[in-house]
């Protein structure tokens, strides 16, 4: 089992990277809007097992990796860090242009909630970038020795975690539709420093990581 600091850190990243307008804010915008309620939450529910599904495979291939290769473990825990870096610079320095973005709802073709659903799932699973921060986002988190825990519990419980951040997020725009993206649109100087907490809270926890600093 993962230490409390640990599974807050995780928490506290997902929520940093989910509470900014993104691909998937749309998609599950777009399916409230263009169609109803139940279907954004379908899509949203679809991306939440989709996000579950490439944890688990992501988990087990890299818990394979660390118990084979013990060397590459520091190579990876510091890549790791400095892609968390790397999105959080990310974040900031697109701050002020996603902020001056305004978002559209996309037009979409009705569906039924199963379909909806593989498609919530096929969208996560086949998004190369989410694959990617799978990879990159779990390594320095997972702690080794004993003491610790399993590195294939770590992974699961870690990586499982990711995509529940985006639940509220999801919610959110499923309930209140529409009027959140104009709330939104509206409010720029708002996302404008949403992008700079979230950027700057990213670094913070990648450079505690290794400094143990907090």
């Amino acid at each position: 089992m993962p230490p409390f600091e640990t599974i807050l850190a995780v928490l506290l990243a997902g929520f940093a990277l989910s509470a900014t307008p993104g691909p998937s804010m749309l998609y599950v915008l777009s399916r409230t809007v263009g169609q109803d309620r139940v279907a954004g939450l379908a899509s949203a529910f679809g991306l939440a097992l989709g996000g579950m599904a490439l944890a688990v495979a992501t988990a087990m291939g890299l818990a394979a990796v660390f118990a084979k290769f013990t060397w590459i473990v520091p190579g990876l825990r510091y890549l790791g860090s400095a892609y968390l870096i790397w999105l959080g610079i990310g974040m900031i320095r697109e701050a002020r242009a996603a902020a001056l973005a305004d978002l559209h709802v996309s037009e979409v073709v009705r569906k039924p909630v199963r379909a909806i659903v593989w498609q919530g799932v096929l969208v996560e699973l086949l998004n190369p970038k989410t694959v990617l921060f799978f990879a990159l986002f779990l390594p320095p988190f997972i702690r080794m020795g004993e003491g610790n825990g399993s590195v294939e519990l770590q992974f699961l419980i870690l990586g499982a975690l990711v995509p529940l951040t985006a639940i509220p997020s999801d919610m959110l725009v499923v309930f209140m539709g529409s009027s959140l993206a104009g709330a939104i649109n509206k409010r720029r100087h708002l996302r404008e420093a949403l992008g700079w907490i979230g950027g700057g809270l990213l670094i913070l926890i990648a450079v505690n990581l290794h400094l143990g600093v907090i």
